[in-house]
């Protein structure tokens, strides 16, 4: 379909206009629809990476996860929030903290049943600017909203979000490697297409989209030099999110941390450099360490090890990746291979590079495939020093305000509250995960996704995606979690992880209506799962 003819068929007076009831049934039906059509949904999705690659590298699992996994999680928080909304008690926040300089700290997560049976330890906070305020989506005006899908993913939660949210119409044009599965989504969301909600428009309307007269907002999810591009040609406001270089900051601990944590944060650190050929706008890509850390090389030994043993191999796929590795190979020529599974999938070599200058390539670059960087900081191995340091030099020296990953053991955050605290303040990342990875904040519909405040050069993008409450002047998200946890993303012991994942998918697509037994087998199932590895 056309990009005009895809406008013209929406009604966003008549959606503005839905009741709340009618809106729930709409969302239980994409939910029925989804559990339909989940495994077409994951085939599609698999089938374009593996084809991409040459060989069957992506598993169902993986695929159903990073699919209805992502949606479902989205589409059952918002039924959440308009049961809530229905019976006169909307969904706010669990706790209100007035800090310095007139921001707030606003814990969101986890709020409902459902929620807390797989945030284990896990807590989500907004930042907010001047006192806490809350916008009712029923109350926000109509419109249509277009939405450009990704590429490195399907699932459109920007979508959901809008339609939603924001009380807006939305056309959605796909990426053209997402067309495939964008066909089925058409099939999943088919009863809001019928409502006059939704619009799907062909993979190459991305220009005509974006210079339609008459929207209200474009989410945008891609390069900085196609954000650029579309503000440049349209007066729409763009809300766009577009990567960067993530770092991962590891504070060195007052005491010296066990070979067990070590392994359990390489692992951890190592997962996310893998998960989808490291195609994640949200995965740290560079390690922050202070150069006289006593445990530096038996850290930097441990992701080795995590890449090469204890994680399964898995192929960069993304078009383009074999040549932004091939340059950083240029700068770094001492850069280590590290091969997974003696080779036997394509493309699924990484690229370590230790001892990085400050200044140099891999800070102001951003790899988007299985590239680790470590950049070692002349700062002595004490929290009170390392922290300032370290957060001066991410904010001013890596490309990219997009996300930040701490990494902090418990004992060594109590004793350094004030030094922990104040570079929580001062980071100028849009997401900060606190021992936990930063992409579960793009997956959290509480939190928010987008760059920090990016005035004048755009880079990380601009404006942000989620915020389910509807809180205004949202500065950052930040998540914590415990140094070393159950809940942590650990890609290891390939069949075992490919069950959890389809455990994970399948409890995000259930009603948060259904029979609270059911609720909680599928968490222990998933559970158990994650005990295996």
């Amino acid at each position: 379909m056309k990009a005009q003819t895809a406008f013209e068929t929406l009604q966003p007076d008549r959606w503005a206009a839905t009741p709340v009831p009618q809106r729930l049934a709409l969302l239980r039906q994409v939910q029925h629809n989804m559990v339909r059509y989940a495994a077409e949904l994951a085939g599609a999705d698999g089938t374009m990476k593996n084809d991409l690659v040459g060989q069957a590298v992506y598993s169902d699992g993986m695929n159903l996860n990073a699919t209805v996994g992502l949606i479902g999680a989205t589409v059952a928080a918002t039924i959440d929030l308009y049961r809530s909304i229905s019976a006169g008690r909307p969904l706010t926040a669990k706790q209100v903290t007035p800090l310095a300089n007139g921001t707030y700290d606003v814990e969101v997560f986890p709020r409902t049943t459902k929620d807390r049976m797989t945030a284990g330890r896990q807590r989500g906070h907004l930042r907010v600017k001047g006192e806490p305020r809350q916008a009712n989506p029923l109350d926000k005006k109509p419109g249509v909203i277009a939405v450009l899908g990704a590429g490195n993913y399907s699932a459109s939660t920007e979508t959901v979000k809008a339609l939603f949210w924001e009380n807006k119409a939305v056309i959605h044009k796909p990426h053209h490697l997402n067309e495939a599965s964008d066909v089925v989504w058409q099939r999943i969301f088919a009863p809001l297409v019928q409502a006059g909600a939704l619009a799907f428009c062909d993979a190459d309307q991305g220009r005509d989209l974006t210079q339609l007269p008459g929207l209200a907002a474009i989410y945008f999810t891609g390069s900085t030099a196609s954000a650029k591009a579309i503000m440049a040609a349209t007066s729409t406001p763009v809300v766009a999110e577009c990567g960067g270089n993530n770092p991962c900051i590891v504070v060195p601990g007052d005491r010296p941390w066990t070979d067990r944590e070590i392994a359990h944060q390489a692992v951890q650190f190592v997962s996310l450099a893998k998960i989808n050929g490291g195609s994640v706008c949200g995965r740290a890509q560079t390690l922050i360490t202070s150069k006289h850390w006593a445990q530096r090389d038996q850290f930097l030994a441990a992701v080795r090890k995590a890449f090469t043993e204890d994680t399964p191999a898995v192929s960069t796929y993304y078009p383009g990746s074999a040549a932004v590795r091939q340059r950083f190979a240029r700068e770094y020529p001492e850069a280590e291979v590290l091969t997974a599974e003696d080779g036997k999938y394509a493309a699924s070599d990484g690229l370590l590079i230790t001892g990085a200058a400050p200044g140099s390539f891999a800070a102001r670059n951003e790899a988007f495939c299985q590239l680790i960087a470590e950049i070692p900081l002349d700062v002595a191995p004490d929290a009170d020093q390392f922290l300032p340091a370290a957060v001066k030099y991410c904010n001013d020296g890596l490309l990219g305000s997009l996300a930040c990953m701490l990494v902090i053991d418990e004992d060594t955050g109590k004793a350094h509250q004030v030094a922990l605290d104040s570079a929580l303040d001062a980071l100028e990342y849009g997401a900060i995960a606190v021992n936990t990875v930063p992409a579960l904040i793009f997956t959290n519909p509480y939190l928010v996704w987008g760059g920090h405040d990016e005035p004048d050069e755009i880079v990380s993008g601009r404006g942000n995606f989620g915020n389910l409450l509807g809180y205004a002047d949202v500065e950052k998200a930040i998540l914590f979690d415990q140094f070393v946890s159950a809940t942590h993303f650990l890609y290891t012991k390939e069949r075992r992880f490919d069950r959890l994942m389809e455990a994970n998918a399948q409890f995000t697509m259930q009603p948060s209506w259904i029979n609270l037994t059911r609720m909680v087998g599928t968490a222990i199932t998933a559970n158990l799962a994650r005990k295996d590895f």
